[in-house]
């Protein structure tokens, strides 16, 4: 038997004011965002805002329903709306930013859930080029990831189906 190992690497900044300008304004648009989340339920607040290579920032939030699992997180109300509304045009950089109202802290990096890593891959995938990933909450360290497809390393796609 052979043994394999997938590793992926990642920048980690200590802070907010350690990324780059744009980077900055993009996260300030994540973080923004958490306020248009409605999450009475888990009290779990999640913002995404994403760069397009058109210039154009679009903004999502999570979305719950009473009838779980009928609610939609903030990475793909996001991906709908850029897709609804600049079909074809790539998107570069997206930041994902949360507020846990429950314990009122938001103080470290968390990444997408399966469904929305997977829903990442495939818009990656879609737009021939990678999505660059910055991740963090209100405060505290910020993850930078090059692609999305290192998320979900043994990814199924379309191309799986052929």
């Amino acid at each position: 038997m052979k043994k394999e190992q997938l590793s992926f690497s990642y920048e980690v900044l200590d802070a907010f004011d350690a990324l780059y300008e744009a980077d900055q304004e993009l996260f300030k648009k994540a973080r923004e965002a958490t306020q248009f989340a409605y999450a009475p339920y888990s009290r779990f607040y999640v913002g995404a805002a994403a760069a397009l290579q058109n210039g154009r920032v679009i903004t999502g939030s999570n979305q719950e329903n009473a009838s779980f699992p009928a609610g939609i997180c903030a990475e793909r109300v996001l991906l709908s709306a850029a897709a609804s509304a600049y079909p074809g045009v790539p998107l570069l950089t997206i930041a994902n930013s949360y507020f846990n109202k429950n314990n009122g802290k938001s103080e470290r990096p968390l990444a997408p859930c399966g469904i929305c890593r997977q829903s990442l891959l495939e818009y990656e995938l879609r737009q021939q080029q990678p999505i660059r990933l910055l991740l963090g909450g209100m405060e505290g360290k910020i993850f930078i990831i090059d692609d999305a497809k290192s998320l979900l390393p043994l990814y199924f796609s379309g191309s799986d189906m052929t």
